[in-house]
């Protein structure tokens, strides 16, 4: 069997290039395309694949062997929906089956096609969208999820909702939770006086790691965080997304400018030491598809609190504490419980190095491949 795989997001990252290595700075639905094309080529030497991409490949993707090939598609401008499309139709290269790991399949193709939605944040908060990007969202993707003969989605949580809004059979949708990212090899351990030098971390911080964006919520845990009587700052770890300019003057508005800290761009292999020094991770969104950080911050042995909602209890499991992301004062309680009790900090650390154990791209990867061949 061929397999015909949409690569764009795995190779074009709307957050840029890391400047040291060029690769893309892959968030979301790009480190999520990226780790399945790893783990394809990882597991599956059976089926051949073609990989469709606007540009060369990124040096960190799989190399092209016998049953692995990149297929350049141009123009970028309008890829998926034309680009992609008329390769498809009238191109050489014939997949007996197709998957885009994202929300959209080309217009116009007769082959058996799959498609991944994370999430549809866009229908619970339209008002957070632009209304370029939400029309899209909503209008073509509509019309992938119903053309599509299989969906895969990343938490439970993700499939109710598809069923409910959409109206599609539940055998139609298959849940693949995702994995985190392996160990970084070149890891160098630092500690509070590194980040101190480097960051201008001068005491004890709360940490966030998200996209700057009003759906993570951060206004509220800013708010939250203005209310505790303590020297503990809050250190903020995340590009700009959209509509982040009212998140970035809450500091001052709330009377804590000084305690709280952006960081734009901190390179991946130094977000595992702020991990491993932080008090907590706190992930206080409206919505998630998944909440891959809270793995991640449980990998490093770092305590976590986040929303009660959506897929978050999925990610997190027994191991982290709840709230209700639109109470403020209960925000602020946990933070307070979670900075005065070590033991309680020590009980969620090694409860999270358990619940690490039970997710991997290796058995994403797996899930999906078995779904496809199933087509």
């Amino acid at each position: 069997m061929t397999i015909g795989i949409n690569g764009f997001e795995a190779v074009v990252s709307r957050f840029g290039y890391d400047p040291k290595t060029g690769l893309p700075n892959r968030v979301g639905s790009g480190q999520y395309c990226f780790e399945l094309l790893l783990n394809f080529n990882e597991i599956d030497k059976k089926n051949n694949y073609i990989i469709y991409i606007p540009d060369n490949p990124a040096s960190d993707m799989p190399q092209e062997s016998e049953n692995w090939n990149y297929k350049i598609v141009k123009p970028r401008k309008l890829w998926t929906m034309f680009g992609l499309s008329f390769e498809l139709i009238l191109g050489n290269s014939k997949p007996d089956i197709f998957f885009t790991p994202t929300h959209y399949l080309p217009l116009f193709t007769s082959i058996p096609s799959a498609i991944s939605i994370l999430d549809l944040s866009y229908l619970h908060f339209p008002q957070l969208f632009k209304g370029k990007d939400f029309i899209q969202l909503k209008y073509w993707g509509r019309y992938s999820i119903k053309k599509a003969k299989r969906i895969f989605t990343i938490s439970q949580a993700s499939k109710d909702d598809i069923i409910n809004l959409y109206k599609i059979p539940s055998e139609k949708i298959i849940v693949t939770y995702p994995g985190i990212k392996s160990q970084i090899s070149n890891l160098k351990s630092q500690n509070m006086e590194d980040l101190k030098k480097k960051y201008g971390i001068n005491n004890p911080y709360i940490l966030f790691v998200g996209t700057i964006q009003p759906r993570k919520n951060i206004v509220r845990l800013i708010e939250a965080f203005s209310k505790l009587k303590t020297d503990v700052e809050l250190v903020i770890v995340g590009r700009k997304g959209w509509m982040w300019e009212e998140i970035l003057v809450a500091p001052e508005k709330f009377d804590v400018e000084k305690r709280v800290k952006f960081l734009h761009e901190i390179p991946d292999d130094e977000l595992p030491n702020f991990y491993k020094n932080a008090i907590c991770f706190v992930l206080p969104s409206l919505y998630e598809g998944f909440g891959l950080p809270i793995l991640e911050a449980m990998k490093y042995g770092c305590p976590v609190l986040t929303s009660n909602i959506s897929s978050l209890p999925e990610a997190g499991g027994q191991a982290a504490i709840y709230f209700n992301p639109e109470n403020v004062e209960e925000i602020t309680k946990n933070l307070k419980k979670i900075i005065e009790d070590l033991d309680l900090r020590r009980e969620l650390a090694t409860k999270g190095y358990e619940q690490v154990k039970k997710f991997s791209w290796e058995k994403t990867a797996r899930e999906t491949l078995k779904a496809l061949e199933s087509i």
